[in-house]
């Protein structure tokens, strides 16, 4: 029986993960959010590992999921378990001593979000609505309302300390409509840092609220 291990991104809030557990655990397996102290100044990337490691309790056949900002999280992890796979899901995928706060210049995110919504025909300015909840149901956006942090500055200035990528299968999910981090901006991404080809699903950058029953099919291909 595998155990998905499923970080959230800025915010920390496990509830980010609430509609794909279930659906991982009807098709026979184990799966357990975690939920992060984001909005602990004094909690960086190391503690962040800390809250996966303990939620991992010495299980093997592990497969770690990283959203967004947990990709920060997902190597330092990996240098401490043995994982059966690694799944980044709409994530920034660091490279060893990167900073949070450096990535977006270091890979020229900003310039790839704007183009792509001069060509979608969105604001190039970020809007919670027209970036993140486009296309999450309005309920699903009302219940998570209770759980929204604001991210500490300490993970964004805190170099990623991993000397290198495990020798296991890396995966990258790329949301098709997502506004933040655009799908072409992400396999390009996954090409120079990891050597992967992206599988692009349809969704926004919040895919497990939006498009649960595709993005626990899609982890559910990778056993």
């Amino acid at each position: 029986m595998t155990l998905f291990v499923l970080i959230p991104g800025a915010g920390g809030a496990a509830w980010y993960w609430s509609r794909v557990v279930p659906l991982l655990e009807a098709a026979g397996h184990d799966a357990t959010a975690v939920d992060l102290p984001a909005d602990d100044d004094a909690a960086g990337l190391e503690a962040y590992a800390d809250q996966v490691v303990a939620a991992i309790d010495g299980r093997d056949d592990i497969v770690l999921v990283a959203m967004s900002l947990g990709g920060f999280t997902a190597p330092l992890v990996a240098e401490r378990v043995p994982l059966r796979a690694l799944v980044f899901l709409n994530a920034m995928i660091p490279v060893p001593g990167e900073t949070a706060g450096d990535w977006w210049d270091n890979t020229g995110s900003d310039a790839a979000r704007i183009e792509a919504a001069r060509k979608g025909g969105y604001p190039g300015a970020i809007d919670l609505d027209a970036y993140f909840l486009h296309d999450v149901p309005p309920e699903v956006a009302a219940e998570g309302e209770q759980y929204q942090r604001d991210e500490a500055g300490i993970v964004f200035g805190e170099p990623c300390p991993f000397t290198a990528w495990p020798d296991i299968p890396i995966h990258v999910i790329a949301g098709r409509d997502d506004r933040f981090f655009p799908a072409d901006f992400q396999r390009r991404i996954a090409t120079e840092r990891l050597g992967v080809d992206a599988d692009v699903l349809p969704g926004g950058h919040l895919m497990a609220l939006s498009q649960p029953q595709a993005l626990a099919g899609q982890l559910l291909r990778y056993l």
